[in-house]
């Protein structure tokens, strides 16, 4: 009976030993939420439990997780983290790529950018780094020109050629799907026009190329880097099943970065 008991008390003990490990992640609605809610059960195979948290813009997530209410977040490419670092002081640190979406430029009202006429209204997010690539992406396909030597952060002060007399509207991204009754286009990050229902494929009356600096990450802060549950959400979210996920259920709308 005693025999009974000591092993019953140890099996007590491995599974308490065993329980995974908790972390909240923060993400925006879209595809950074559904990837992520597939990468859960993957991580939750290798012991490590995940809280997913939605956070409606970009500023938020990071802030929340240089508080520690969140132990990583998933929503932001390289050059914006580095600006979010450079201008807050955060201590945070990208451990892994994830997805590069490309953006696009979408219109109610014309089917190209040749259709634009003089004076045409275009909305870009009013974030720097963002702002930034809408107008690299514009550049890109001959609307304007801008100042070579300010490279990501290039603003509507480094314009130096716009031969359409194009007025920029600079909104907050989330909101840009919003402006499309009341712009000639705008130009908006992809998780927030799949959200509002628009394809970069399909509905994108211009796209940024596919070789692009702005692949997405995931952050920690820097004093959890080496930690293991940073290991283990990394090599999850590089599991050959996020991989195929994302290529079936987003048909090139997501470009898997690893």
């Amino acid at each position: 009976m005693k025999r009974l008991f000591i092993a019953a008390a140890i099996a007590l003990l491995s599974a308490g030993s065993s329980l995974a490990e908790t972390i909240k992640v923060g993400v925006t609605p879209g595809e950074h939420a559904e990837i992520m809610e597939k990468v859960k059960d993957v991580a939750a195979k290798k012991g490590l439990d995940i809280e997913i948290l939605e956070f409606s813009d970009y500023v938020v997530p990071n802030q929340a997780l240089a508080d520690g209410d969140l132990q990583a977040n998933s929503f932001q490419h390289q050059p914006y983290l580095d600006n979010q670092v450079a201008d807050r002081g955060f201590d945070i640190v990208s451990v892994g790529t994830t997805i590069t979406t490309p953006m696009g430029v979408y219109s109610k009202k014309v089917k190209s950018l040749d259709e634009l006429k003089d004076g045409a209204s275009v909305a870009i997010p009013n974030d720097p780094t963002n702002g930034g690539r809408a107008l690299l992406v514009l550049a890109s396909k001959g609307l304007i020109k801008v100042k070579p030597e300010a490279g990501l952060k290039v603003t509507p002060n480094d314009i130096t050629e716009n031969p359409k007399n194009i007025q920029f509207s600079e909104l907050d991204a989330a909101q840009l799907p919003r402006s499309l009754d009341d712009v000639d286009a705008a130009v908006i990050n992809t998780n927030y026009a799949m959200e509002a229902g628009l394809h970069p494929k399909t509905d994108a009356i211009a796209i940024e190329g596919e070789k692009s600096p702005y692949a997405n990450v995931i952050a920690v802060r820097r004093a959890d880097k080496d930690a293991p549950w940073v290991k283990t959400l990394v090599e999850s979210y590089h599991d050959a099943s996020i991989r195929s996920f994302i290529t079936d259920k987003f048909k090139g709308a997501l470009i898997p970065s690893w």
